[in-house]
Protein backbone atom coordinates (compact mmCIF):
# COMPACT_ATOMS: atom_id res chain seq x y z
CA UNK A 1 0.00 0.00 0.00
CA UNK A 2 2.13 3.41 -0.84
CA UNK A 3 -1.28 5.47 -1.57
CA UNK A 4 -3.60 7.03 1.49
CA UNK A 5 -6.58 9.52 0.56
CA UNK A 6 -7.61 11.60 3.52
CA UNK A 7 -11.25 12.78 3.40
CA UNK A 8 -11.25 16.56 4.82
CA UNK A 9 -14.10 18.77 5.59
CA UNK A 10 -14.85 21.55 7.77
CA UNK A 11 -15.55 19.69 10.90
CA UNK A 12 -13.55 21.09 14.01
CA UNK A 13 -12.51 17.49 14.93
CA UNK A 14 -10.92 17.34 11.13
CA UNK A 15 -7.32 17.37 12.84
CA UNK A 16 -7.97 13.80 14.84
CA UNK A 17 -9.18 12.51 11.42
CA UNK A 18 -5.84 14.02 9.64
CA UNK A 19 -3.44 12.94 12.21
CA UNK A 20 -4.77 9.49 11.81
CA UNK A 21 -3.94 9.23 8.49
CA UNK A 22 -0.98 10.70 8.18
CA UNK A 23 0.36 8.19 10.97
CA UNK A 24 -0.97 5.31 9.01
CA UNK A 25 0.46 6.53 5.95
CA UNK A 26 3.48 7.16 7.58
CA UNK A 27 3.76 3.70 9.30
CA UNK A 28 3.08 2.03 5.63
CA UNK A 29 5.45 4.97 3.97
CA UNK A 30 2.99 6.14 1.37
CA UNK A 31 2.29 8.88 -0.35
CA UNK A 32 -0.61 10.86 0.95
CA UNK A 33 -3.28 12.89 -0.75
CA UNK A 34 -5.49 15.51 1.29
CA UNK A 35 -9.17 15.46 -0.52
CA UNK A 36 -12.06 17.65 0.31
CA UNK A 37 -15.31 17.81 -2.18
CA UNK A 38 -17.10 20.83 -2.03
CA UNK A 39 -20.63 19.06 -2.67
CA UNK A 40 -22.80 22.44 -3.80
CA UNK A 41 -20.89 25.42 -3.84
CA UNK A 42 -24.00 27.24 -4.76
CA UNK A 43 -25.00 26.72 -0.45
CA UNK A 44 -21.88 27.29 0.98
CA UNK A 45 -22.87 31.24 2.09
CA UNK A 46 -26.54 31.63 1.41
CA UNK A 47 -28.21 34.39 3.03
CA UNK A 48 -31.57 33.46 5.18
CA UNK A 49 -35.38 34.73 5.45
CA UNK A 50 -37.47 33.48 7.64
CA UNK A 51 -40.56 32.18 6.35
CA UNK A 52 -43.20 30.52 8.54
CA UNK A 53 -40.21 29.58 11.19
CA UNK A 54 -38.00 28.18 8.82
CA UNK A 55 -34.89 29.42 7.53
CA UNK A 56 -35.69 29.14 3.69
CA UNK A 57 -32.59 30.44 0.53
CA UNK A 58 -33.31 33.87 -0.49
CA UNK A 59 -30.96 33.60 -3.42
CA UNK A 60 -28.24 31.22 -5.31
CA UNK A 61 -24.52 32.21 -4.56
CA UNK A 62 -23.25 34.73 -7.24
CA UNK A 63 -19.98 33.67 -9.41
CA UNK A 64 -17.64 36.04 -7.40
CA UNK A 65 -18.78 33.99 -4.17
CA UNK A 66 -18.59 30.67 -5.34
CA UNK A 67 -14.75 30.94 -6.91
CA UNK A 68 -14.06 32.62 -2.75
CA UNK A 69 -15.65 29.35 -1.23
CA UNK A 70 -12.90 26.83 -4.05
CA UNK A 71 -10.23 29.57 -3.08
CA UNK A 72 -11.05 29.21 0.84
CA UNK A 73 -10.90 25.29 0.53
CA UNK A 74 -7.97 25.63 -1.50
CA UNK A 75 -6.16 27.80 1.11
CA UNK A 76 -7.51 25.24 3.64
CA UNK A 77 -5.69 22.07 2.41
CA UNK A 78 -2.40 23.69 1.54
CA UNK A 79 -2.77 25.21 5.21
CA UNK A 80 -3.21 21.31 6.73
CA UNK A 81 -0.42 19.99 4.05
CA UNK A 82 2.34 22.51 5.26
CA UNK A 83 1.38 21.56 8.72
CA UNK A 84 1.92 17.94 8.21
CA UNK A 85 5.64 19.23 7.20
CA UNK A 86 5.90 15.70 5.28
CA UNK A 87 7.01 15.97 1.63
CA UNK A 88 4.68 13.10 0.17
CA UNK A 89 1.35 15.22 1.02
CA UNK A 90 -0.47 16.90 -2.00
CA UNK A 91 -4.40 18.19 -2.42
CA UNK A 92 -7.24 17.96 -4.17
CA UNK A 93 -10.26 19.84 -4.20
CA UNK A 94 -13.23 18.97 -6.66
CA UNK A 95 -17.14 19.32 -6.33
CA UNK A 96 -19.84 17.03 -6.74
CA UNK A 97 -21.94 14.92 -4.72
CA UNK A 98 -19.41 14.33 -1.60
CA UNK A 99 -18.98 10.08 -1.96
CA UNK A 100 -19.22 10.03 -5.55
CA UNK A 101 -16.65 12.33 -6.08
CA UNK A 102 -14.31 10.76 -3.24
CA UNK A 103 -14.99 7.47 -4.78
CA UNK A 104 -13.77 9.01 -8.19
CA UNK A 105 -10.88 10.75 -7.22
CA UNK A 106 -9.79 7.79 -5.14
CA UNK A 107 -10.00 5.29 -8.37
CA UNK A 108 -8.25 8.16 -10.35
CA UNK A 109 -5.28 8.39 -8.02
CA UNK A 110 -5.38 4.62 -7.31
CA UNK A 111 -5.32 4.98 -3.52
CA UNK A 112 -4.55 2.00 -1.56
CA UNK A 113 -7.00 3.16 1.51
CA UNK A 114 -9.25 5.92 1.77
CA UNK A 115 -9.17 7.81 5.29
CA UNK A 116 -12.54 9.38 6.45
CA UNK A 117 -13.96 10.53 9.76
CA UNK A 118 -17.33 9.01 10.66
CA UNK A 119 -19.63 11.44 12.72
CA UNK A 120 -21.88 10.48 15.62
CA UNK A 121 -25.32 11.15 14.01
CA UNK A 122 -28.79 9.60 15.43
CA UNK A 123 -30.38 6.28 14.12
CA UNK A 124 -33.46 8.40 12.42
CA UNK A 125 -30.83 11.02 10.81
CA UNK A 126 -28.98 8.08 9.74
CA UNK A 127 -32.28 6.41 8.31
CA UNK A 128 -33.72 9.94 7.04
CA UNK A 129 -29.98 11.14 5.53
CA UNK A 130 -27.50 8.86 5.04
CA UNK A 131 -24.15 10.08 5.76
CA UNK A 132 -21.27 9.90 3.49
CA UNK A 133 -19.42 7.66 5.61
CA UNK A 134 -22.01 4.73 4.67
CA UNK A 135 -22.04 5.22 1.51
CA UNK A 136 -18.80 5.69 0.47
CA UNK A 137 -18.77 1.64 2.66
CA UNK A 138 -21.64 1.25 0.67
CA UNK A 139 -19.87 1.75 -3.12
CA UNK A 140 -16.51 1.19 -2.58
CA UNK A 141 -13.78 -1.62 -4.13
CA UNK A 142 -11.58 0.21 -2.14
CA UNK A 143 -10.49 -0.23 1.73
CA UNK A 144 -11.81 2.18 4.11
CA UNK A 145 -9.78 3.32 7.27
CA UNK A 146 -12.99 5.04 9.43
CA UNK A 147 -11.60 7.32 12.30
CA UNK A 148 -14.56 7.64 14.97
CA UNK A 149 -15.15 11.76 15.92
CA UNK A 150 -17.71 12.98 18.30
Amino acid sequence: MKKVLIAVDYHPNAEKVIRSGHQLAKMMEADICLIHVLSDVRFYDVQFESFMGYEGYSYPMNYQAQEDVVKMAQEYLEKTAKILNDENVSIHITEGDTSEALLKYAEEWNADVIVMGTHSYSTLEKIFLGTVASSVLEKTKIPVYMVPIE
